[in-house]
Formats: C-alpha cells, structure tokens, sequence
C-alpha cells in the first residue's frame, strides 16, 4: 500500500524545504525519509523483520516491503523462506530470489504514535553525511591551493578560522610563531590535507610550510604561470628569513629579478604576507658549489672543498666573512645547508691554511721516519706532489728524475725503501683484518687492497661471498632519501676513492668468482672492452 494523497503532499514538501534549505539534492533527502519510515515501521511490526520502504519519483507514492530471501535451509524464519514454500507462491521463483510482500504503510500522520523523534533522528543524520561529502566534495580539490578564511579567535596558540564549510584551525606548530591576527580579519593559509572523517571533511592549513611561500610567489609573479621561470628549492625559519633557489628557462629573462620585481615589490608582498620574513632569492645552479656559493650570501667565499662526487664539503671565506656566512645563531648557514641538502663545514682562510700546513708537516714527518731521509728532502718530496709512500712506491722512475738532485740511483733507492715499508704495512694490516675475521676467498680476491679488506672485515664483511652481496653505493656510498631530503650515506670504501662503477665492477666480478655471474654478464654491462684490462680495480694506497 502507498501514502495516503495528502502524507504523500507532505513528504514531498517535507523533502523540498530540506533539500533547499540545506542546498542538497532533493532525491538524497528522499532516501533519509525512506531510511526514517522503514525504521518506523520496523518499530510497529517488528524489528526482526526486512522491511524497506521505497519511493517512487514517478507517482510520489512510497510503499513499505516486507522482504524474504529464497534459501536451502531456513536459519531465521522472520527473513528467510524455503524454495519449496517460496514456489507455492511463485513458481518462478530460485535460490537467492527475494520473496516481496507489500504492507500497509507508516504515514506521516502516525509517526508521533510510533516514535517520530527515531525519524526526525535519521533524516538528520542522513542529510548530516550528505552535507559533509558535498563539503568534502567541494573542497578536496583545494588540497596544495591557498585558501582565504575569517579569523574567528586564537585559543592556546590554535588560530580559530571559519571557511565555508565550517571551521578550522591552524595548529600552533603551523602558524608563524609570533603572529597573532584580531578576530574577524582574513587570513591566507596553505591546504596541506582534506580528508573525510565521521564529523566531516577536515581541512589542514599551514602557513609555515614551504610550499606557502612557493604558491605566494606563484600568485604575485607571472613568468611562473607561463612556465618561464621555477622555483627549484626552499628553505624556511618561518617569520624570521628564508632563501628560495628560482630558475629560468628563458636566457632573457632574469628569475631573481623576476621574483624581486620592480623597487622590490613583488617580494615585499609576500615578506608582508609572512609577517616581515626575509627572503633572500638566488639563481639555481647545477654546479653543486657555485649553488653553495649563491646560498651563503651575502656572505662572499673564497673557495670550496670538494667530495669524489664533486659536491662541496669544505667551504673557505675570509675570515671576515666567517660571522656572516654562520649568521645569527646559526641561521645562515642552516638554511644553505636545508637549501641544497649538502652538509658544509664553513671554515676562515686562516684555519684552512693552518690544516693544510699541518697535513704537509704530517706527511714531511711520514717521509722521515718511513724512508730515513731528511727534512729537506721530505720537504722536497711533499711540495712536490708526493703525498703518501704508497704513491713514492708505485710511481715511475722517471717521475723522481724530474726532481731537482736526484739521479737514477737515489731514485731507486727512494723507491725499494718505500716498496719495503709498503709491503711490511701490508702484512702487518692484513693480519689485523684476519683478527677481525677476514678469510683467504676475501684476502686473496684481485683488486682490493689490504686497508679496503681491513675496512671491510671491520664491518663484518669476511667473506667473498658476504662482499658479493654488497649494493655498488655500500662501497662508493650514495644518495637515500631520508625525511624528504637526499642525505649522503658514506659508503664502506669511499675514503679509497671507489666510485660507483668501480663499486659495480669489484662487486661482479666477485659474483662471476663464485659462480653467480658469467663473465659474459660483465661484457654485457661494460660493453665489448677486454675485461680483463679492466680488473685492476685497486686504488692508489694512501699511508
């Protein structure tokens, strides 16, 4: 049976006003009314039963339905009905057909007999869920955008902000330490997060995230729209300074210029914006140490310190500068380190000479008391370019005749006393490694030297078999991406300059000496070249 014409009247003027007043589809208020009676009308007939109630758009009419499923085997008489009953009524029936009975109907009129206010209940909570998915709808896409809201007050450090679907917060963590905005005025925030939850869409904001500052300048500086110009990389003390790295894909256009903007105004809207943060906006770089250079401003840098990479990990300033380059409480320098994700050691001119002076007096001393030779000629051998018996071991002959006062047999001489203290170092490291574990598959493996095997049996690589199964950057060491920054992990053999096909090639043919590999696999990384003018992999012993 249906609604009678005038319950029929009112539902639908009941499901109009509240699809209007809460600006949501009718049919979704409809489908909260058909929850509601059948609810009601489980109420009257017992709430054991299946009943749905179903509108229909068409005539308006809305009809309550008993419902039993077709089974094998009865285990709940008041939803379920045997096959064999089920045909008794409809022989078309099967396994799994549902069984419809129509019942007299819940109108509205009744409903304050039975219990209006269950009914009241699920239409406010169903209107409820369809207001938070359009809410949820309408704001999802605003994830990475920045938004305007009202401050409504800030309570324990939170800024209260009302936007269109309700309110928010900016958690303290999020907001510029010392701003503290009145009630009532607007304020811009970055969407970080939207996500639907019970108690509807929550909307995250930041205003010290890194990506604030990006779409700021993004909205005050054309050339970003047009793809001219990007920013590469931030790094923030959120309201106090910060330094952008921008680039330009256009060789006419400046991108520091662009963003600083005539006079300073377009950078000087987003410093207002950021409470008067500083920003400081330098050029991009691929050459690792020019890009230290631009992010240590305005501190000026007389040279750099490079790694095996070619990234800078030493930087000299005058030691006027040195203050400047740090900043205040270690600001400067932190942010150049966040901003190119290197960790520089900033040192004055004078410190850097007194270390190098110091390793040149390191090494005379060595030259010394290794191949009993005086300080002048240690001197010699040191200012020269010999920097470790090691390379005075393995040279030429010829290369020591181009020194000043040597002939043919004091270069001999030079080189078996440093010949002999090498080959003793040697037995006297490789008995430390076997102390640590080293074995003789590992000792005796071509293309390591005794400190590498030292080096390894410390880090309980003993074995060919353990060294086989080591990653390329695990010895040359390598970029990982830790925290959303690339940090450099030192590799186990990256202090005997091994690079990372260096790495590659020991660690294959440490496989192929095993049997996990052909020789052939090697050719086929390396190309057609001789592999076997390849395998001397050893780097220059450095004592």
């Amino acid at each position: 049976m249906s609604l009678t014409s005038a319950n029929r009247f009112e539902l639908l003027q009941m499901a109009e006003s509240v699809a209007q007043e809460k600006n949501i589809d009718r049919g979704i208020v409809l489908e909260a009314m058909e929850e509601s009676m059948a609810k009601a009308a489980r109420m009257r007939y017992g709430q054991e039963l299946d009943i749905r109630a179903k509108y229909n758009k068409e005539t308006g009419d809305l009809t309550m339905q008993r419902v039993r499923t077709v089974v094998e085997e009865v285990e709940n008489l008041s939803t379920e009905m045997t096959l064999e009953d089920a045909r008794k009524i409809n022989p078309e029936y099967q396994l799994g057909s549902e069984h419809i009975e129509e019942l007299p109907p819940v109108g509205v009129d009744q409903l304050d007999r039975i219990n209006i206010q269950v009914a009241k209940q699920v239409i406010h909570r169903k209107v409820r869920e369809a207001e938070m998915e359009k809410q949820y709808e309408e704001f999802k896409d605003k994830k990475g955008q920045i938004i305007v809201g009202t401050v409504k007050g800030v309570e324990q450090g939170n800024i209260i902000v009302e936007l269109s679907i309700g309110e928010t917060m900016i958690h303290r963590t999020q907001k510029i330490s010392h701003e503290n905005p009145e009630k009532g005025t607007r304020i811009r925030a970055y969407v970080t997060d939207v996500s639907q939850e019970t108690r509807g869409p929550q909307v995250k904001l930041s205003r010290t995230a890194n990506e604030f500052m990006r779409e700021l300048f993004r909205s005050e500086v054309p050339e970003f729209y047009d793809g001219t110009i990007d920013i590469k990389c931030i790094a923030r003390d959120p309201g106090s300074r910060a330094k952008i790295a921008v680039v330009s894909y256009d060789a006419s256009i400046d991108p520091v210029g662009a963003c600083v903007g005539m006079r300073g105004s377009r950078v000087q809207t987003v410093v207002n914006e950021l409470q008067g943060e500083r920003v400081d906006v330098i050029p991009w770089t691929e050459n690792a140490f020019e890009f230290v250079t631009y992010a240590l401003q305005p501190a000026k840098v007389s040279k750099g310190i490079l790694d095996e990479q070619g990234n800078p990990t030493t930087i000299v300033v005058p030691d006027d500068q040195l203050s400047l380059a740090i900043g205040r409480r270690g600001q400067n320098v932190r942010l150049a380190r966040s901003l190119t994700g290197l960790d520089i050691e900033i040192v004055t001119e004078t410190y850097e000479r007194e270390q190098r002076q110091e390793i040149m007096n390191q090494r005379q001393k060595l030259f010394m008391e290794a191949i009993d030779v005086d300080e002048t000629f240690a001197h010699l051998l040191v200012t020269e370019g010999f920097d470790s018996i090691g390379y005075l071991a393995e040279c030429t002959i010829d290369e020591l005749l181009t020194l000043n006062g040597i002939d043919e047999a004091i270069a001999e001489e030079l080189q078996n006393r440093a010949q002999n203290y090498v080959a003793k170092e040697n037995e006297e490291i490789l008995a430390e490694a076997r102390r640590y574990g080293l074995k003789d598959d590992l000792a005796e493996f071509e293309g390591l030297t005794p400190k590498m095997l030292l080096e390894l049996a410390k880090n309980e690589i003993t074995t060919l078999e353990d060294f086989a199964t080591l990653a390329d950057w695990e010895l040359s060491g390598g970029y990982n991406e830790i925290g959303g920054k690339q940090v450099w992990e030192k590799g186990l053999l990256e202090d005997f300059n091994i690079n990372a096909e260096d790495a590659l090639y020991l660690i294959a043919s440490a496989r192929v000496s095993i049997g996990w590999m052909k020789p052939e696999d090697i050719q086929a990384i390396y190309g057609e070249e001789d592999t076997e003018a390849e395998s001397d992999q050893g780097a220059t012993e450095e004592t």
